[in-house]
């Protein structure tokens, strides 16, 4: 039987300050998951912290390509040597982030033992990238491409792997209807259904046929990244960029679960909850119930 085991990734250096002379509080969503007592709820083993570099833009400018690109990418072996050895001891990890650039971790862990896929549960799609755009820079809002091996070679090729995942093997949806880099992806086939097109087939329907597609002989298994900035800000406004008409908590649910529930699903993160933004804990208590109801059938099995 597979274990659950949770594990920290408190990193936010793929954020773009929300202020001058601050930085992002995504670092403290691990934390704030931990007082809602997921660990215990998911029955789950500590796996303990991976510890980031310090959050320092230097003298950054724009143009610059990714700022902390140097930190990321050490980050990001750090990360995948924790998650590599829980997926060759056949745990199940839950990564508590932090921002989407620890997706990163997981894809160079999976790249390293073999080929796998990528279920993307996100509010926007994440594929910012010098071809298609001139504010690169924060790579929590570009790691889909980095993944993909679209970016600078400091972060797309660490250990000569790039690319970390394969356009085919990503599927992504929760995105917004009118996400400006829809037309790339279709022009690559990088299959996605907006919260639109969810909501016109069916969250649960939609998420057992991404699930089949994933569930073949080619791929190792797949992978989950869930952004919380995938609900609608009336649910979830602790978030970066809290844009309107996301997914509702039931139709997350039906997502997450039943793309969790296959056997063939090696891991998930949490990503982009701010507790900074969430004075009385109510979007983090929504949070970490989504999280613990959609593996509960996983943690009883």
């Amino acid at each position: 039987m597979r274990r659950i085991v949770v594990l920290d990734a408190p990193s936010n250096l793929g954020l773009r300050p929300p202020a001058p002379g601050t930085v992002p509080g995504v670092y403290k969503l691990a934390g704030a998951l931990r007082e809602q007592r997921i660990v215990q709820r998911l029955g789950a083993l500590e796996g303990g912290v991976v510890v980031p570099p310090r959050y320092d833009r230097g003298d950054w400018q724009e143009g610059d390509g990714v700022f902390n690109a140097a930190a990321i990418a050490a980050y990001t072996v750090k990360l995948a040597d924790r998650i590599e050895h829980h997926l060759r001891a056949g745990d199940f990890p839950v990564v508590l982030g932090g921002d989407c650039s620890i997706q990163l971790g997981a894809s160079l862990a999976m790249r390293r033992i073999g080929r796998y896929g990528l279920a993307a549960i996100d509010g926007s799609t994440d594929f910012r990238h010098p071809g298609n755009s001139d504010r690169v820079g924060a790579a929590g809002g570009e790691e889909l491409a980095l993944a993909t091996g679209r970016g600078q070679e400091d972060l797309t090729d660490l250990e000569g792997l790039k690319p970390y995942l394969k356009d085919e093997d990503v599927r992504l949806f929760g995105i917004r209807d009118d996400d400006p880099q829809r037309p790339e992806l279709r022009e690559l086939k990088i299959p996605h259904a907006s919260v639109g097109e969810i909501r016109e087939w069916g969250a649960a329907q939609i998420a057992g046929a991404v699930r089949q597609s994933l569930e073949i002989r080619e791929l190792e298994g797949f992978w989950v990244h869930f952004d919380a900035d995938s609900l609608d800000p009336s649910v979830m406004p602790a978030v970066d960029a809290p844009d309107p008409d996301g997914l509702q908590p039931g139709e997350l649910l039906d997502l997450l679960g039943t793309l969790t529930a296959s056997e063939h699903c090696v891991g998930l993160n949490v990503t982009i909850y701010d507790p900074d933004l969430d004075p009385d804990g109510t979007a983090g208590a929504l949070l970490a119930d989504l999280v613990v109801d959609a593996l509960v059938g996983f943690a009883q099995s």
